[in-house]
């Protein structure tokens, strides 16, 4: 805030700026270090769209976005093949939360855009986005390593059991099993 009397006159200057979450910066850093690429989509005029961003350590910025705007970035962003995520919490969210390929509302965000959103990030923090993510990229790979562990005993064991050189008693013991390595590798998930 700056107070001056130009000419006699008094008058009293103020200007606002964005407060970051505290954990913003770091989440920003670490989706980024992970290979997201994040753009700033802002109903904010562009010269404080940029500023956020910057203080994000954001290259891609977008000011004075309406909905249809943000939108037609997500739209341009799946028609060239990503997969477009999305983490709002005002009401000219909405539109754009549900149209992503994934999105996330903030806790204490708009109730429409969190009725729009695929989750909500309940905490607040933007650190659990990004242990949100890591822990899905973890699930997908548990979840690969389980079809194939399944496809690998399947091939191998049911021809053998249909040209009768596996026991029907073997064939169901070796599925139990398969089922039991299959439920234990899941299990690995909870561990972390």
């Amino acid at each position: 805030m700056c107070f001056g009397q130009p000419g006699g006159t008094r008058w009293l200057r103020c200007s606002f700026d964005e407060r970051l979450r505290e954990d913003a910066q770091a989440a920003v850093a670490a989706l980024q270090a992970d290979g997201v690429a994040i753009t700033v989509l802002s109903g904010d005029s562009q010269a404080r769209a940029e500023r956020l961003a910057q203080r994000l350590g954001v290259a891609d910025a977008r000011g004075a976005a309406t909905p249809q705007a943000k939108l037609q970035a997500l739209a341009e962003a799946q028609a060239r093949g990503e997969r477009a995520g999305m983490v709002g919490d005002g009401v000219n969210d909405a539109p754009v939360l549900a149209r992503a390929d994934v999105s996330f509302a903030m806790g204490r965000g708009a109730m429409v855009a969190r009725l729009h959103a695929d989750a909500v990030i309940v905490s607040n923090h933007l650190a659990d986005l990004v242990a949100a993510r890591r822990l899905a990229q973890r699930m997908m790979r548990v979840i690969r390593q389980n079809l194939a562990w399944a496809a690998a005993y399947n091939l191998a064991c049911v021809p053998l059991a249909l040209l009768g050189w596996l026991p029907p008693w073997a064939a169901g013991l070796g599925m139990a099993c398969s089922s039991l390595v299959v439920v234990l590798n899941a299990l690995r998930l909870a561990r972390a």
